[in-house]
C-alpha cells in the first residue's frame, strides 16, 4: 500500500499544464452541450415529462468525453456536437410562444422565494432567502450547474490514466482545467454571496461582530468537514498532493474562511466599488508574493503548523480576491438591471449614518421613481418588471474584455512568472475573471438566442422585437406554494445547482471508495470509461431523485 500511494502520489504530482487556448475549448463542450439540448428542446414536438436519461445523453456525456477521450481534441469534440444542432435548426421551431425565461415578469405573490434576506449558502445553491427582486436566471443555473458536474468528474477522473496529465493541477506555474475547477468554486460562491447585498444594500453598514458571527455559525459545518476530512485522509494513509493546500489545510477550510474574511470588509465595500477592491486585494498579494512570500511558499521546509499549511495560508487571500471579483460579477447579473447595486451603494456612500434596516421592500427600478423620500440602501415597493439582459450582456462583456486585457498585460511585463494556481497570484486571478465571466456570457446569449423570436414587440423584453409568450412545457410549478415561475435550465442541471454542496461532499466520498477499492493509476481507459460513467450516473441520480428538495440547509 505505501509503494503505491507513493507512485499515486507522483502519478498527480509536477505537472505543467497546458494552454488557455486548449482549456477554453475544452470547455466549450459544455456551451456546445447546451446548444444542441436547447435545439432539441425548442425544436422537436413538446413533451411535458422531463426524461433524465435524454439529459445525460446530451448534458453530462459530453463533459465526461471532453475530458477524456476527447481531452486531446476538443475542436472535434465540439464539431460532433454542433454538427447536429445546425440540422435541427434547419426545423422550423415549434409554433409555441417560447419564454425569455429572464425577462417574464415576476413580483412577490409569485416568487417562490420570499422573506428576510438571510447569508447565502457557501455552496453557491439557490439560497432559499432569494425574492422576487432577484428573478431566476437560467443562464446561472445552467453555469454553475455545469461548473460543479465537470469538477465532480475531474476530482474522480484524474486518478486514471485516461485523464491526460496536462489537465491535472500544475505543480507550481501553468494552467490546466482542474486548476481553473477549484477558482470557478470560489467564484460562483462571491456570486452568490451578492444576493444579501442585492435584496438590503444596507448590510453593508450593519454591524460586524453580529454579522461575523452569524456566518461564521453557518460556515461552521464546512469547517468541521474540512477537519473530518483530514483526519479521515490521515487515517487511511490516502493519496495526497501536499503542495497543493499544505499538510492539513483542505479546499473545505478555505472554502469555509472565505465568507467570513469578505464580511471583514463590508465597510470598504460602501465606498469601494467591489471589483476595484477585488483588484486591490489581487495586487496586494501579487506584492508580497513578489517582496520575498514566493520563495517562503516555494522553498521553506515544513518544520511547524504554519509552514506545514504554508500553501493553503498564503493562498487565502488571493482566493479571497477571486470571491470579490465573483461577488461584483453577482451585483451585475442577479438584479434585473445591472446598476441597481451601484446605485444603492451609491446612496449609502452619501449618507453619513444610514438608517439600518433589517427589512426592506424590493424593486429594480432603475429609476428613482418613487414617492416620498427613501433612506439609503432602502429599496422601494415596485415589482420586478423585466430583466435588462441586453444592459447586463454589454456589462458583463466589457468585464471579460478588461480581464482578459489585463490577464495578457501582465503576462506581457511578466508580472508573477506566470499563472499559479499554488500561490494564487495575480495571472491566476485575472483568468479566473475572465474564465468565468465569459462563460456566464456565452450561457445567457444561448439562452437569448434559443429562447426568444424576433416577431413582435413586448414590453418584457430587452431588446425592441422579442417574442416573449408563455409556454407551460417551459414553465415549472414551485412545489411549496403551487405557483407558476419561469424556468429554462434543464431539469437535471436545476437538481445539481440545487444541492451543490451535499453533491460535492458524496462525489468526494465516492471518489475516496473508488481509489480504496481499485488501484485506478493501473486501470485500463475502458475500465475506467466504466467506472466514470457509472460514478457520473450515480452523481446525477441522486441529484435527480431529490430535485425537489433541499439537503443541505444553513
Amino acid at each position: 500500500m505505501t509503494d503505491y500511494k507513493t507512485s499515486k502520489e507522483a502519478f498527480v504530482s509536477g505537472m505543467t499544464g497546458s494552454s488557455i487556448g486548449h482549456i477554453n475549448m475544452i470547455s466549450l463542450a459544455a456551451l456546445s452541450s447546451i446548444a444542441l439540448y436547447s435545439a432539441l428542446r425548442t425544436r422537436l414536438p413538446p413533451n411535458r415529462s422531463e426524461h433524465f436519461a435524454l439529459e445525460m445523453l446530451t448534458l453530462v456525456l459530453p463533459l465526461l468525453l471532453s475530458i477524456t477521450l476527447y481531452a486531446k481534441a476538443p475542436v472535434i469534440l465540439n464539431i460532433m456536437l454542433l454538427l447536429p444542432t445546425t440540422l435541427l435548426l434547419l426545423i422550423p421551431r415549434r409554433e409555441t410562444g417560447i419564454p425569455l425565461p429572464s425577462t417574464l415578469q415576476s413580483s412577490p405573490s409569485t416568487s417562490p422565494y420570499r422573506g428576510r434576506p438571510r447569508t447565502p449558502d457557501p455552496s453557491g445553491g439557490n439560497s432559499p432567502s432569494t425574492s422576487a427582486l432577484i428573478p431566476r436566471l437560467p443562464a446561472l443555473t445552467t453555469y454553475r450547474a455545469h461548473m460543479l458536474l465537470l469538477t465532480f468528474l475531474a476530482i474522480l477522473a484524474v486518478d486514471f490514466r485516461v485523464f491526460p496529465r496536462m489537465l491535472a493541477k500544475c505543480e507550481t506555474y501553468g494552467v490546466s482545467l482542474m486548476d481553473i475547477g477549484v477558482g470557478s468554486f470560489i467564484f460562483s460562491q462571491g456570486i452568490i454571496s451578492a444576493v444579501p447585498l442585492i435584496k438590503n444594500p444596507a448590510y453593508l453598514t450593519q454591524p460586524l461582530f453580529p454579522k461575523m458571527v452569524t456566518t461564521a455559525r453557518k460556515c461552521l459545518p464546512i469547517f468541521v468537514l474540512g477537519f473530518v476530512r483530514t483526519l479521515s485522509v490521515k487515517g487511511v494513509e490516502y493519496p495526497e498532493h501536499q503542495t497543493e493546500y499544505g499538510t492539513h489545510w483542505n479546499f473545505f477550510i478555505t472554502l469555509a474562511s472565505i465568507p467570513i474574511l469578505e464580511v471583514l470588509l463590508h465597510p470598504v465595500m460602501v465606498r469601494l466599488p467591489i471589483s476595484l477592491l477585488g483588484v486591490s486585494v489581487a495586487l496586494l498579494q501579487q506584492l508580497v508574493l513578489s517582496h520575498g512570500l514566493t520563495d517562503y511558499v516555494l522553498n521553506a521546509p515544513r518544520t511547524g503548523l504554519i509552514s506545514e499549511n504554508k500553501e493553503g495560508i498564503v493562498s487565502l487571500s488571493g482566493y479571497l480576491a477571486v470571491h470579490l471579483l465573483g461577488l461584483s460579477t453577482g451585483t451585475l447579473l442577479l438584479p434585473p438591471t445591472p446598476s441597481y447595486f451601484r446605485k444603492r451603494q451609491q446612496e449609502l456612500a452619501r449618507a453619513p449614518s444610514p438608517r439600518r434596516s433589517a427589512h426592506t421592500h424590493d424593486s429594480d427600478s432603475e429609476s428613482d421613481d418613487s414617492t416620498g423620500p427613501r433612506r439609503p440602501g432602502q429599496t422601494t415597493t415596485t415589482a420586478v418588471e423585466r430583466r435588462e439582459n441586453d444592459k447586463t450582456a454589454i456589462e458583463l462583456c466589457s468585464y471579460a474584455v478588461l480581464w482578459w486585457a489585463l490577464l495578457g498585460g501582465s503576462k506581457l511585463l511578466g508580472i508573477g512568472n506566470g499563472v499559479s494556481r499554488r500561490l494564487v497570484n495575480l495571472q491566476y486571478i485575472l483568468w479566473i475573471a475572465a474564465y468565468n465571466v465569459s462563460f456566464i456570457l456565452g450561457y445567457m446569449c444561448l439562452d437569448l438566442a434559443f429562447f426568444a423570436s424576433p416577431l413582435s414587440k413586448s414590453t418584457y423584453s430587452p431588446y425592441s422585437k422579442l417574442k416573449v409568450q408563455h409556454d407551460p412545457v417551459m414553465l415549472k410549478k414551485d412545489d411549496r406554494h403551487g405557483h407558476t415561475v419561469e424556468g429554462s435550465a434543464p431539469a437535471l442541471l436545476d437538481a445539481i445547482n440545487k444541492n451543490g454542496l451535499a453533491l460535492f461532499l458524496l462525489a468526494n466520498l465516492a471518489t475516496g471508495v473508488v481509489n480504496l477499492s481499485m488501484k485506478t493509476m493501473y486501470a485500463s481507459d475502458a475500465v475506467a470509461m466504466a467506472v466514470l460513467s457509472a460514478y457520473a450516473l450515480a452523481i446525477c441520480g441522486v441529484a435527480w431523485v431529490f430535485r425537489n428538495r433541499r439537503l443541505w440547509h444553513f
